[in-house]
């Protein structure tokens, strides 16, 4: 048997980190920096995938000068855009991460660690870039290993014959799209919750108030859980969240 320092170490597993985007010009470029902070930069096994719906700002000029690779997605939606992104990634680990959330530094080696503990799927925890105590609190659930504690704000990575065995995000889905898939991840393997956490913004929180934001929230789930259909949903959503993307 050959010497430890003579064998030869396997390369590390190619991670495909997808974006989804529509006029996300503000906030793109931080995004991209962040990622070259927290390791895409010195890591050669990762690709950085920018799924964009059509943005009518430079959303995409501005990812491409950043060096990510841009997608123009031919359907506008996030289920869609993640769906085309993953579609057309080259790595066996897909990262889905909105374009205002920032994953923790070292982010690559926890998910690859995951991965290879025979976890398929897992997310971080979350928290706000917002003080407010009642983000504070229910940023504090995610810690848990439970359905209702799942948020599309922590992130998701899943390895891609797990993703393609689940069939993917449904795209009929507007609203619930991220907690709706990892019920069907779970039948194909572990999730696995992270002890680091991402942060995102709490921009829409602060635009809709606090706690009115999180109250239309629990009615468009319970809504959701009652059975009332995608449009109705989404009619809701738009009458009563302000300055939305969908």
């Amino acid at each position: 048997m050959p010497p430890l320092s003579a064998r030869p170490v396997a390369a590390p597993a190619l991670v495909s980190i997808v974006i989804p985007t529509f006029n996300e010009a503000e906030g793109i470029v931080k995004l991209l920096r962040h990622l070259a902070q927290a390791g895409t930069g010195t890591d050669a096994a990762v690709e950085i995938i920018v799924a964009d719906g059509a943005s009518t700002d430079a959303t995409a000029t501005l990812a491409r000068q950043a060096g990510a690779r841009v997608l123009a997605c031919p359907t506008k939606g996030r289920a869609a855009q993640l769906n085309f992104g993953a579609r057309h990634a080259r790595g066996s680990i897909l990262y889905f991460l909105h374009a205002d959330t920032l994953p923790p530094a070292g982010f690559l080696s926890d998910i690859r660690q995951a991965v290879a503990a025979g976890y398929g799927c897992g997310c971080f925890r979350l928290a706000f870039d917002e003080p407010h105590w009642f983000l504070r609190a229910n940023a504090w659930f995610t810690r848990f290993n439970v359905e209702a504690a799942r948020f599309g704000d922590q992130s998701l990575f899943v390895t891609k014959p797990v993703f393609e065995a689940a069939g993917g995000y449904r795209e009929d889905l507007f609203i619930m799209e991220d907690q709706e898939i990892t019920r069907r991840l779970r039948q194909h393997t572990r999730l696995r919750v992270l002890p680091d956490t991402v942060i995102t913004s709490a921009r829409k929180y602060r635009e809709n108030g606090v706690f009115r934001l999180q109250g239309v929230f629990y009615l468009l789930t319970a809504l959701y859980r009652l059975g009332v259909s995608q449009p109705r949903l989404l009619r809701v959503y738009r009458a009563l969240i302000r300055q939305n993307k969908l």
